[in-house]
């Protein structure tokens, strides 16, 4: 019998032993696909990149809308062995011409709307591949790979610089599905789940992607990026289970008065940066859950320290997932002392293998099989790890090093502020100040009173010296804030 690591492979065996085949796996477009319809489509469609000289070891460019012609062209390109080059359709063309240089695909697919930023490449219309050519196709056999072969690669979000190609092999998803998916999660056939978050990202593509086809269960898709009353219109139409998003659109949906349209919620998931606890605790009046927080990142594959089902303590980042040790770090190397805070640094099965073409990258970041994740945490003595910000977050103010997430917590307790930003902004002098940029209901006196309920629960050195009210903050299509972009004063 034939040794199976091919994940595409693996997946449609896993549905045809465990009975799925007829079985719910997408709702999209307000159309539902069963697991059997799913695998069969993306066999049929492997033929036609086969007929198209997909190869394995090929790199295969994939820049669409979350949709069930997304989720069939992965699979049939891991099918064929090739790697799939999951790409953020969103990006202008020059950011995707970078990506093109980068991983120089053999073929790109994406919606018609996009066919002019891929002419210089062999290109297909994702939706006439899947909707048109390939029901007419033959399906296609799986290559057979091993565990460690490249199956995809994600570009990191771009919050500090110049995005990175991050490599995972086949054997990586199965093991976060069965470490987040399971263990955390516990993620059954009757779930029914939607992610904010989209399959281009890591922690969209581990939640409406794998997990769903790894367990039996069914995602719901939406094509475009969801405001808070669409989330809610989609989780009380489809009885989601399992919800997963970011801090920001949590705060969104906390005012929509929609707690009703959540009654169906069992878990719901928040990852990209860190929870407020002034929103984490707002969360289960507003909306009648509580959120299980977790850290990840595009090279662990998914989450790597979180809260569980079962021990879910707001505010923190939880413990580690089943698989993964965590140690934090001091500036020279060393293990940080007990109860301070400290560089993290983890180590589990799905560390990615390198990044494309950065070998100095890799170097620097994959350090004798632990990961540097530039995030800084401090452990508690109930088990659970908080998040004290990025090593690249701190700000410099008066020669002194502060963590804006300190401040932007205290901002965030006032109840007109819904989002805040801390950063060393340099003025007309070219002097650097802490200034503060909050999404909030605007009245003359704010700023005043913002600075002094700071000034109530900080030293003065982390007391912001003015306050701007703004309409939204700078972040990246995940929903990260950019810092960088903070700092500058100006957006």
């Amino acid at each position: 019998m034939r040794h199976r690591s091919n994940f595409a492979d693996l997946l449609a065996t896993r549905t045809r032993q465990n009975n799925w085949s007829g079985r719910t796996a997408y709702i999209a477009d307000d159309i539902s696909w069963t697991h059997g319809q799913v695998h069969d489509l993306a066999a049929r469609t492997a033929t036609v990149l086969s007929e198209r000289g997909v190869r394995p070891g090929d790199r295969v460019l994939l820049a669409a809308p979350d949709s069930i012609e997304w989720v069939v062209a992965f699979l049939a390109i891991a099918r064929l062995g090739a790697t799939a080059v999951l790409v953020n359709p969103e990006l202008n063309t020059g950011d995707h011409n970078t990506l093109l240089a980068d991983c120089d695909p053999k073929l790109c697919l994406s919606t018609a709307a996009l066919a002019d930023r891929f002419t210089s490449r062999t290109w297909l219309d994702v939706d006439h591949l899947v909707g048109s050519k390939a029901p007419d196709s033959a399906p296609c056999e799986a290559v057979d790979v091993s565990a460690n072969s490249p199956l995809y690669i994600q570009y990191t979000s771009g919050t500090t610089g110049r995005p990175k190609g991050v490599v995972h092999a086949h054997g990586h998803p199965i093991s976060y599905a069965t470490c987040v998916g399971g263990d955390v999660l516990r993620i059954h056939p009757d779930d029914v789940s939607l992610s904010v978050s989209k399959m281009f990202w890591a922690y969209g593509f581990g939640n409406a992607l794998v997990f769903p086809l790894f367990s039996g269960s069914a995602g719901v898709l939406s094509r475009h990026r969801l405001a808070a009353h669409e989330i809610a219109e989609l989780v009380e139409r489809h009885s989601v289970s399992v919800l997963y998003s970011v801090p920001s659109a949590y705060a969104a949906l906390a005012e929509t008065n929609a707690r009703n349209s959540f009654r169906s919620v069992r878990a719901a998931v928040s990852a990209g940066e860190t929870m407020p606890l002034p929103l984490a605790e707002r969360l289960p009046d507003a909306l009648g859950f509580t959120a299980l927080e977790q850290i990840g990142s595009t090279e662990a594959g998914h989450a790597f320290c979180a809260n569980t089902i079962d021990h879910n303590v707001p505010g923190t980042i939880g413990q580690p997932v089943p698989g993964w040790e965590l140690q934090l770090r001091d500036p020279a190397g060393g293990l940080a002392e007990p109860g301070s805070a400290g560089d993290l640094w983890v180590r589990g099965p799905t560390l990615f293998s390198h990044y494309l073409n950065q070998p100095r990258a890799t170097a620097r970041t994959l350090v004798d099989g632990w990961l540097a994740t530039h995030d800084r945490a401090v452990l508690g003595e109930d088990g659970a790890y908080r998040h004290v910000g990025r090593a690249d977050d701190m700000e410099m103010v008066g020669g002194i090093s502060l963590s804006p997430l300190e401040v932007e917590r205290v901002l965030l307790t006032h109840p007109m502020v819904r989002e805040a930003a801390v950063a060393a902004v340099r003025d007309h002098r070219q002097a650097t100040k802490l200034r503060a940029f909050v999404v909030a209901s605007d009245t003359p006196e704010l700023p005043d009173d913002l600075i002094a309920l700071v000034r109530s629960q900080l030293p003065a050195f982390k007391v912001p010296r003015s306050v701007q009210v703004v309409p939204g903050l700078p972040r990246t299509p995940s929903g990260k804030l950019r810092r960088h972009v903070v700092r500058t004063g100006s957006w």
